[in-house]
């Protein structure tokens, strides 16, 4: 057994460099760019035509669609529309009365931010659930 000690060049630990790398991540973040610039429709109906689904359209989201999706689950909660499912009405009283609530904070927080016809949308669309949830819950 020798007692030489090891060179320090020897000691240190060898990290290899591999020069491809940023070519790699260079490519992998271009064709994740090129996925992301055609979007989510674009990829839906990238499925659609792989699946044979059908596509779908999606309305704006806007205003007026948050307000009409609001209005929608309030009408199923008063058994208004039915279930396309199951083909039946529900009536959950206390749903209906915290999604027109929720329609009141909108309203609320929103306040002189609306243009007039928006404003116009919501006073008509509270308006209206408050008096189909009223007729409901008298009806018993």
């Amino acid at each position: 057994m020798s007692d030489e000690k090891p060179n320090k060049e020897e000691a240190k630990p060898k990290i290899a460099v591999d020069e491809d790398w940023k070519a790699e991540a260079e490519a992998e973040k271009e064709r994740l760019s090129k996925q992301d610039a055609s979007g989510p429709a674009a990829a839906a109906a990238d499925k659609a035509a792989a699946g044979g689904e059908a596509a779908r359209e999606l309305p704006p989201a806007n205003f007026a669609t948050l307000v009409s999706s609001t209005v929608t689950q309030i009408l199923f909660a008063l058994g208004a529309v039915e279930d396309p499912q199951t083909r039946r009405r529900y009536r959950d009283l206390p749903l209906a009365k915290h999604h027109i609530d929720m329609l009141a904070v909108l309203e609320e927080k929103t306040k002189g931010n609306l243009t007039e016809e928006e404003k116009q949308l919501l006073d008509r669309a509270l308006y209206e659930v408050r008096m189909h949830y009223v007729r409901v819950a008298q009806s018993g």
